[in-house]
């Protein structure tokens, strides 16, 4: 792990093509450009556009980062399925970045040993994880945050991170931290590097992260094919 390591990072889970080039914890190119639909589209010729405005070749890259999200069902396979085809192609490692990572303080991203981490879900509820020392103890769930379930408290040192957390919180007597998505090609930089630096999901293949299943029915057109 040299002082030279350089990352292409991108999301696609909800109406954003995000994206970064990434290297010592330096943007060297980044974007993140508002899109409802199109996105499979607009992905890879972004990607190209940022490699080339940061001077360097898909060959250099020594990982790609991708979001998993939760998020749009069919976004959120998009980016994943560059990310595979990309990693296949390059031999590099694609590290999968969930939308908890995002959330958690990226100062701080090896920190909390008891930490309830919560996104926006649909009908005004949300996701859940309990995370340890940046890592996740168990599966997503949802939940009401006006009324959290007796059984998503910890222990000890507990502390919920990110949407109405102060909501959620107050249920435990727990302390909390608002924190919304903002900057977020520089976050998906600095989660991916904090991952491939400490060996986080270096060795596994990334897939979308569904907390339930859409609502929706499948889309005319299907999503792109994931490799195996």
């Amino acid at each position: 792990m040299g002082s030279d390591a350089l990352f292409l990072v991108f999301d696609t889970s909800a109406a954003h093509c995000a994206a970064a080039v990434v290297r010592d914890d330096a943007i060297l190119a980044e974007a993140l450009e508002p899109m409802a639909r199109g996105q499979a589209e607009a992905l890879v010729p972004l990607l190209q556009r940022l490699m080339a405005g940061a001077g360097h070749d898909l060959s250099e890259l020594t990982a790609l980062g991708v979001g998993i999200g939760p998020g749009n069902f069919t976004g959120t396979r998009i980016a994943v399925a560059t990310a595979r085809g990309l990693a296949l192609s390059l031999g590099r490692p694609a590290i999968g970045i969930s939308t908890f990572d995002l959330v958690r303080d990226p100062a701080g991203l090896g920190a909390e040993p008891a930490e309830i981490v919560s996104v926006p879900a649909p009908r005004d509820m949300a996701y859940v994880c309990h995370y340890r020392y940046g890592t996740p103890r168990a599966a997503p769930r949802l939940i009401d945050p006006a009324h959290p379930p007796d059984d998503l408290r910890l222990p000890a040192n507990m502390r919920v991170t990110g949407h109405r957390a102060a909501e959620i919180a107050r249920a435990f007597e727990a302390g909390h931290r608002e924190a919304a998505l903002d900057d977020l090609p520089r976050r998906l930089g600095k989660v991916t590097e904090w991952k491939w630096r400490n060996r986080i999901d270096t060795e596994r293949r990334p897939a979308p992260l569904y907390v339930r299943p859409p609502d929706a029915a499948p889309p005319a057109d299907p999503p792109p094919l994931l490799l195996p």
